[in-house]
């Protein structure tokens, strides 16, 4: 009986030997897809059997206008708060510009616009003897819609007294007037220092792209020209927390370090304002770093502001 059942269990083992063994078999035999690059020379078709297509790959938005005037081409680091103050925009104009749905979200090679959309072209009759003449007037004439009017401008221009004689000098003005004098430039903006302190550093466009300015935690930071805020916060790194006004199409400053932030972006600011005070926040010390830009490049403040 003992060798009886031994008998049984040695077949037993080895039917499941061959078993096991035909199994392996069928294994090793299966199919396998390669979803690698094929290394046929015959073309890839789409809906071939064993045959996977890679999809096409998609352009980044803007490509098309690589290298145009007016444009620029994400680098490894950038964010929308620093391309602004590179360009001398607003990062929420780069954003409503270039219908960004999310502002913390850019890509390395996107090509953004960093300047307004060309406004377009509109005629203004002008009299002549010849009859009625059509001329162009330039983008440079015409306020841009998105630009709020300045805060200042009733505040800086004097009003005439309301008088009986000041009436009578309009009602006898000449029928041909004098031709009116011509606007101040925008490079006549008249700034004022930002803080009392003494300059600790100077204007070195490698190292140091504005002034550096030292002071007391808590100290009144000003603003140094009649503006509007187009950064508050303390997203851009280096410059801890930051304000960056906007004076116009050419000038913004922008004021680092600052222990609080005392404006809102968008709001309007005078010259003098205090906006911020100051701090040590992202730097060694406190201090005021203090930048003017010109179309996005950074000038030395100096030759803008008065002597001391």
């Amino acid at each position: 009986m003992f060798v009886s059942r031994g008998l049984v269990m040695g077949f037993t083992v080895a039917v499941a030997g061959l078993v096991l063994s035909g199994c392996g078999t069928r294994l090793n035999k299966a199919p396998v897809e390669d979803r690698g690059t094929s290394t046929s020379s015959a073309p890839a078709q789409a809906g071939q059997p064993g045959v996977v297509v890679g999809a096409p790959i998609k352009p980044l938005p803007g490509a098309e206008n690589a290298g145009k005037p007016g444009f620029y081409t994400v680098k490894p680091g950038d964010t929308l708060i620093r391309i602004g103050l590179e360009s001398g925009q607003s990062w929420k104009d780069l954003a409503r510009w270039n219908n960004l749905e999310n502002a913390n979200l850019i890509e390395v090679g996107q090509v953004l616009r960093v300047a307004p959309p060309s406004a377009a072209v509109a005629a203004t009759a002008v009299a002549s003897d010849n009859g009625v003449v059509t001329r162009p007037v330039t983008s440079s004439t015409v306020a841009p819609a998105s630009a709020p009017a300045p805060a200042t401008s009733a505040a800086s221009t004097p009003k005439a007294p309301a008088s009986a004689a000041s009436a009578t000098v309009v009602a006898v003005a000449p029928a041909t007037p004098a031709p009116a004098a011509a606007p101040a430039g925008e490079d006549d903006l008249a700034f004022i220092w930002p803080a009392s302190g003494s300059l600790i550093a100077g204007f070195d466009e490698a190292r140091n792209k504005g002034f550096d300015i030292a002071g007391k935690a808590g100290e009144p930071v000003l603003a140094a020209a009649d503006g509007r805020v187009v950064y508050a916060g303390a997203g851009l790194r280096g410059y801890g927390n930051l304000v960056i006004l906007k004076h116009n199409n050419t000038f913004l400053t922008a004021y680092a370090h600052n222990q609080a932030l005392l404006v809102k972006e968008d709001q309007a600011v005078r010259k003098g304002q205090k906006i911020a005070e100051m701090g040590n926040t992202d730097a060694d010390r406190v201090k005021l770093h203090f930048e003017i830009r010109r179309q996005g490049k950074p000038v030395d403040p100096s030759r803008y502001l008065p002597a001391r």
